[in-house]
């Protein structure tokens, strides 16, 4: 039996409502918990108690740092230990990040999660590559949103592709910008998530903050920017090679998408498949590929996505 003494001031939340999140982690690791006020007693095999005591360790630890713990992050932490063997949930919850400048506290709910917050760190393009979801437009945009709030940049570009891959946009009404709108609505979602959006206005008002088609990128040099292409998987090879030639000095790319949701009338021309085998290679770009245990949506989603997942490869052609 492996007993752990929480903190009074997080008991609340760590338990969870009816003591969720302790139901949560006994179906995660197969344990039992009981609780004596303030004392978690954990049963069950000597390596599952171990992981599970691990977890309410951290927890502990986590909450006599200070940190306050918000709804879901048990659950969070819980998978974290589950799939990150020996990691230290520190570097999850406490390390500087970009919750520190951002409206909202944005924390890696994964393995992956915190490795594309470093890749987007540590290099100047990067590719964050997977399913709906898993937080990869979301975490590039507080990222972006960081830089531009600790001066590391001086301005944020999001681009996206319109409509559809050649952006014939001249069948719908209004002008330019009433034509893309509803197609770059999800960025303006994310950033003003990230910011006050009175603010996030006046510094898209002022043009430090940029959204567009992709097709608006034409013929420019980005210096000291944050650039986000999102839905990159409907980008043709032409916009794409465009898109990658536009970096500037003191500039970062992140582009995002989902290879297994490609709008174009010839998915195998997508522009994000070809850069992933021309790019592949290159030293400098770094590649974070997300997978269904990522989905940080409703619970159903991460299931949906891995069902579409198995009958897709059930599907295959024999030999694909």
């Amino acid at each position: 039996m492996r007993r752990v003494v929480l903190p009074e001031a997080g008991l609340e939340t760590i338990y969870g409502a009816h003591d969720a999140n302790l139901k949560h982690i006994e179906a995660l690791l197969r344990v039992r918990i009981r609780t004596q006020g303030a004392e978690v007693l954990i049963e069950g095999q000597p390596a599952d108690e171990e992981r599970a005591g691990r977890i309410f360790d951290q927890l502990k630890a986590l909450v006599d740092e200070g940190y306050s713990l918000a709804n879901g992050d048990v659950k969070t932490a819980a998978q974290l230990v589950v799939d990150g063997g020996d990691l230290d949930l520190r570097d999850y919850f406490l390390k500087n990040g970009p919750r520190q400048a951002t409206r909202r506290r944005v924390n890696p709910k994964s393995v992956n999660q915190r490795k594309y917050l470093d890749t987007i760190d540590q290099f100047d393009i990067v590719f964050g590559i997977g399913p709906a979801g898993t937080g990869k437009t979301y975490l590039a945009m507080a990222q972006a949103v960081s830089y531009l709030l600790a001066k590391k940049v001086s301005r944020i570009i999001l681009a996206r592709p319109a409509v559809e891959a050649g952006e014939k946009l001249g069948f719908l009404p209004g002008d330019i910008q009433e034509k893309v709108n509803p197609y770059l609505r999800p960025l303006y979602d994310a950033l003003y998530d990230m910011m006050d959006s009175e603010r996030a206005l006046r510094l898209v008002e002022r043009g430090t903050i940029e959204v567009a088609p992709i097709a608006f990128m034409r013929g420019r040099t980005l210096n000291d920017a944050f650039v986000i292409l999102d839905e990159a998987q409907n980008t043709t090879s032409e916009q794409m090679k465009m898109f990658l030639t536009r970096m500037g000095f003191g500039s970062k790319a992140v582009i995002t998408g989902d290879i297994t949701q490609i709008d174009l009338p010839n998915p195998k021309a997508s522009g994000l498949v070809e850069a992933v085998k021309i790019v592949g290679g290159v030293e400098g770009i770094g590649f974070v590929y997300f997978d269904e245990r990522d989905v940080v949506r409703h619970k159903l989603v991460q299931q949906i996505v891995k069902a579409y997942e198995a009958h897709s490869g059930a599907t295959k052609p024999h030999g694909a």
